[in-house]
């Protein structure tokens, strides 16, 4: 399988552009083509400028981190080549990672496994070896999948047992970790990807799931005594059903969902009653791939017009575009760490890039160690997720499309 297919009657005709890695995660039909109609233009910011653009001259960006490699987990040589990880997330005790992609595998690994010094040199600002580890070793154990997976997400309230996917088949699947086997399942998308899936932190029970259909639905298995459990909530946010390509519910236990979509937007709704968007953010020029809530009052959007955006939740204000990163047509991954207020992403050069709130520049770059694949020419970071603990450490792993894992520490400088 390679790009994203299109029916003739929503989409405009494919690119014919041929990659030597041309894959599932790659994303050639949403670079460009959507419908613009309603759009405005967005030659300056939308819905105001950039808040260093109000003030005087804006204060020059820095890293007040110390970063540095920690290890490196790849696949033997036998390996399949076809390894993207395409999504990485830490469970609610940041003690155990999930990390899930095309290879039809969830891999489940201690985080002690990931570190075997401890970091605590790097930790202390001093240096140290790099780890080089195999996933084979590395991790616990691992669940086989019926299909290529695109999204992973805890269950809240579960005690890390639950975990949730949604995959290329349209199918929403949780798994109970103890058991390592499927517990739930939900195929309401009509066989189109799910791109996304999210847990509700108000109500735990409640899920999401984002998709190809052009639809994001809400559900819970209490409900409706369906095997898949009754769709409680449906919205279309685009007449032409432009995918939903990712869906978040707000951490901090309200009822914000926000959603982001091909049609270049992102919208946030009120989970409870969801006849009509709250907000509609309007400004990246291509698809949306992420939303992240940063705190109570800001998300961060990601765009394949190689944009971040960060946004006031409450008015649609834009605050902020962070640029630097290589991104026009795949996902590259969206992480934010509320602690310290730093922004990951990966691009499509295979480098990581770790943004500061406040500066719209990246403040430290980082490419991924060449692991001899074919393909390497070619990789790109696909996945990032920080470790959502310390105030003055700080942790971020970062999964290529040739399959490997990387797990970045740092320090605050003193």
């Amino acid at each position: 399988m390679g790009a994203i297919h299109w029916s003739q009657t929503q989409s405009p005709k494919a690119s014919n552009t041929n990659t030597s890695f041309s894959f599932e995660w790659a994303m050639k039909n949403f670079s460009s083509g959507f419908p613009a109609q309603g759009r405005k233009e967005f030659g300056k910011e939308s819905l105001g400028k950039d808040r260093e653009e109000q003030g005087d001259q804006p204060e020059a960006a820095r890293c007040e981190w110390d970063f540095s490699l920690s290890t490196v987990v790849s696949s033997g040589a036998s390996a399949a080549v076809s390894d993207a990880l395409g999504v990485i997330e830490f469970d609610p005790s940041h003690t155990v990672v999930a990390t899930g992609g095309i290879a039809r595998k969830i891999r489940i690994y201690n985080f002690n496994s990931l570190l075997p010094q401890e970091n605590i040199q790097a930790f202390r600002g001093e240096q140290s070896e790099i780890a080089f580890l195999d996933h084979g070793n590395a991790c616990s154990y691992y669940i086989c999948t019926p299909a290529k997976l695109s999204s992973l997400r805890w269950k809240p309230g579960s005690g890390g047992r639950l975990l949730g996917s949604g995959d290329y088949d349209g199918v929403v699947t949780e798994y109970d970790l103890e058991r390592q086997l499927p517990v739930f399942e939900r195929d309401e998308h009509g066989g189109r990807r799910v791109w996304s899936v999210d847990y509700s932190h108000w109500d735990p029970f409640i899920g999401a799931s984002g998709s190809d259909d052009g639809t994001m639905q809400m559900w819970d298995p209490r409900c409706g005594g369906s095997e898949g459990g009754r769709c409680v909530a449906k919205v279309q946010p685009t007449a032409v059903r432009s995918s939903v390509c990712c869906v978040e519910f707000s951490p901090f236990g309200d009822a914000l969902i926000a959603v982001g979509c091909a049609d270049r937007k992102a919208y946030t709704y009120d989970a409870r009653r969801m006849e009509h968007p709250l907000n509609v953010f309007e400004g990246h020029s291509k698809t949306v791939t992420y939303v992240r809530f940063l705190d109570t009052q800001t998300m961060v959007s990601a765009g394949t017009d190689g944009c971040l955006k960060l946004w006031n939740i409450t008015d649609s204000r834009l605050i902020r575009t962070y640029k630097g990163h290589l991104n026009s047509r795949s996902f590259v991954g969206l992480s934010v760490w509320r602690h310290g207020g730093l922004l990951g992403c990966g691009s499509e050069n295979n480098q990581v890039f770790v943004y500061d709130k406040r500066w719209g520049e990246p403040i430290w770059i980082r490419g991924l160690e060449p692991m001899a694949r074919p393909e390497s020419n070619h990789g790109f970071v696909n996945s990032v997720c920080w470790r959502q603990v310390h105030e003055d450490q700080c942790t971020l792993l970062a999964g290529g499309s040739n399959g490997v894992l990387q797990v970045f520490v740092g320090t605050r400088k003193s």
